[in-house]
């Protein structure tokens, strides 16, 4: 039938602006990065005038790689296109990242099934009870902690995703303990795995200035391991919404 062959881009498109825009927590990331693009124009010149790259990482950190964006030599209309592309990733970026979270929230906002509560203490005299309780916690606990980290495998989304950062951080430990010369290798796992990696870079650095100088880059690539999963988890939240089918009506 027509209908049944119907393109589902649409209802997805919708999805995704309902995620970006219909939760507290979407509305003050898109807030939080007006403000920082109102700042980039106030201040072209501050250390502050790139919040908005960072706020729209990983993604956006895509468009460093590309021959074009601000600043492209030629002048008229070749550096008004390639702005305008920029502009237009830009905001691309802010959506998916906005759909992220709101993705999050939602998942944060379903309540939790009877099953899933946790038993009553047992009674002080049933000390077997007391031990199979025990272990049914903390059987409870480790589905919890696999259910939690599932939607970093279970869709092509967090798994694409997962390879690239695992190829970019691979590359960087090549670079920094087989290469006679690593250069700025740590510059791809850092894009790739951003905003959260800009932490472990942080948490790494004093590491690279005193006599343990070795532990810096481990540090790192742990820092970086543990922003790609964390990244793979929001996405992979975010695949589930998009995939999820909407109520028929019935008619």
């Amino acid at each position: 039938m027509p209908t049944a062959a119907r393109p589902r881009r649409l209802p997805r498109l919708r999805r995704l602006l309902g995620l970006a825009t219909d939760n507290w927590l979407a509305r003050i990331y898109l807030a939080v990065l007006a403000a920082s693009v109102l700042v980039m124009f106030l201040f072209p010149e501050s250390t502050l005038a790139a919040s908005p790259l960072v706020l729209t990482a990983p993604l956006s950190f895509v468009g460093v790689v590309l021959p074009f964006g601000p600043g492209t030599e030629g002048g008229g209309a070749s550096e008004v296109l390639a702005t305008g592309y920029w502009v237009a990733w830009l905001l691309l970026c802010a959506l998916v990242n906005a759909a992220v979270l709101g993705a999050l929230a939602a998942r944060s906002a379903t309540p939790e099934s009877p099953g899933a509560r946790e038993s009553l203490p047992p009674l002080p005299d049933s000390s077997g009870q007391a031990a199979r309780d025990l272990a049914r916690s903390a059987r409870a606990r480790r589905r919890g902690a696999r259910a939690l980290l599932m939607p970093a495998v279970d869709n092509w989304l967090a798994r694409g995703y997962l390879a690239v950062a695992a190829a970019a951080l691979g590359f960087f430990l090549y670079a920094v303990f087989v290469s006679q010369d690593p250069g700025f290798a740590g510059i791809w796992p850092l894009m790739a795995t951003a905003p959260l990696s800009i932490l472990a870079l942080l948490v790494a650095s004093p590491a690279e200035y005193s006599s343990f100088s070795w532990l810096s880059p481990l540090i790192f690539s742990a820092g970086v391991a543990v922003s790609a999963l964390l990244n793979a988890v929001l996405l992979g939240l975010l695949a589930h919404r998009l995939r999820a089918r909407e109520p028929r009506s019935a008619t």
